[in-house]
């Protein structure tokens, strides 16, 4: 290959690495502005507090430690050969033009591709938690989730670890990223408890709307352009015809599994409440698009759709039965995350991959699953019985904007104003 094919496809690929990786930079905006509508009024400034923070923190420890935790080597496969320092390393234009097309994207590139990632699993979080934890308690697990709980696992899979060895097969982050945030959710909420006033003691369980559905619509379509860039990026390359096609399949996959999850939950929806519920079809899509991760290239149009419909119908279900295990998550992250997830990664067992093994798939779930509530519920129970996890009742009641934030997002509403 000559060296100025060689640069121009150096060139090709990083600069796509990095549109890619901003793609999936404004699934943060995505994530907020879903959350912002499917909480309560008076709760909106802390959760987009929550999420601006947790991004920059995400990105800041990712920096610090979790980058070299996750890619800078695993002699034994289960712990990382270094901790700390940012792993960054750009190849020299000798290096480069020496591997013959074998080196073709900067180091650079890659970390910040990666770093976005990081920010996603977070994100998941936030959502779950939302109208009653502690705002600074939830920057604080970020810190540990952020710089130690997801790099680790991350390592075991895509650092080249003992879950990549054993088969476990996870493109673009079904377990890795969606999984492990839930998780993470999962454990939080169990300490936390429900929102007063969700369960009475009866058993009923009574709805809690959110505020704004324009903008939970918003923040879903935003999720669906960007994960254009998580699945697509996550191809690596784009500077052949080969690359090329296999970009432009996923693009479509992609998009395919989220319609087919709309659709699938919106009629799912119907059908179980009579009402075309618009949070079930947002959830739909995104249950759609967390099912197609684990394997978004090996699918045709119609498998992926497929694919997609069948988070979708389930997400519904889940959504339902955590609520009937008296599991309080607002924008049922858990559901559409960690639900769905688990679908995605058992769903590439049926893809044609032929390094996918259902015992491998399960394997990567268990261990996912394992580690990460462990942990999670480790760092949780700390903040708990140091500083608290949960506002004051009377808090909770006047809505944690005020109490947590000292600004409210929609005062001309709610009195405030002057």
């Amino acid at each position: 290959m000559s060296p100025d094919i060689i640069e121009v496809k150096y060139a090709l690929d990083t600069f796509y690495f990095l549109i890619t990786g901003a793609f999936v930079m404004w699934m943060a905006a995505g994530f907020a502005m879903l959350e912002a509508g499917l909480v309560r009024a008076k709760n909106t400034t802390e959760i987009l507090t929550k999420n601006v923070a947790l991004f920059a923190i995400a990105c800041t420890m990712y920096l610090l430690m979790g980058y070299t935790i996750m890619y800078g080597g695993s002699a034994g496969g289960i712990l990382p050969d270094a901790w700390f320092g940012n792993g960054i390393a750009n190849a020299t234009a000798e290096e480069v033009l020496a591997s013959n097309g074998d080196i073709y994207y900067s180091g650079a590139s890659d970390f910040f591709f990666q770093v976005v990632f990081v920010a996603t699993a977070m994100s998941i979080v936030s959502g779950a938690v939302a109208e009653r934890m502690k705002l600074w308690a939830f920057l604080v697990f970020a810190v540990a989730m952020t710089g130690f709980i997801y790099p680790m696992q991350g390592m075991w899979k895509w650092g080249g670890g003992f879950l990549d060895a054993a088969g476990f097969q996870d493109f673009a982050g079904s377990g890795v990223v969606h999984l492990c945030g839930a998780t993470a959710a999962l454990a939080g909420v169990l300490l936390l408890g429900p929102r007063k006033g969700k369960y009475t003691a009866d058993g009923r369980i009574n709805a809690i709307p959110g505020s704004n559905m324009p903008l939970a619509a918003l923040g879903m379509f935003i999720l669906w352009m960007g994960w254009f860039g998580f699945n697509g990026g996550s191809e690596l390359k784009v500077s052949d015809i080969g690359e090329a096609n296999a970009v432009a399949d996923v693009f479509v996959n992609t998009n395919a599994a989220a319609c087919g999850g709309l659709i699938a939950a919106l009629i799912v929806a119907h059908l179980v409440f009579g009402k075309a519920d618009l949070t079930m079809a947002v959830n739909g899509a995104l249950a759609g698009l967390v099912a197609i991760t684990a394997e978004p290239l090996n699918w045709g149009g119609i498998g992926a759709t497929v694919i997609g419909a069948a988070g979708g119908i389930l997400v519904v279900f889940a959504v339902l039965g955590i609520d009937k295990l008296k599991i309080d998550d607002p924008v049922g992250a858990i559901s559409v995350h960690g639900v769905v997830g688990i679908w995605g990664l058992i769903a590439v067992c049926f893809s044609g991959n032929e390094d996918a093994t259902l015992v491998g798939q399960l394997t990567g779930i268990g261990v996912i699953f394992a580690w990460t509530f462990v942990t999670s519920l480790i760092v949780w129970a700390i903040l708990k019985a140091t500083m608290g996890i949960r506002v004051g009742e009377q808090e909770e009641y006047e809505g944690v904007d005020m109490s947590e934030c000292g600004i409210e997002a929609y005062p001309e509403f709610t009195g405030s104003a002057k």
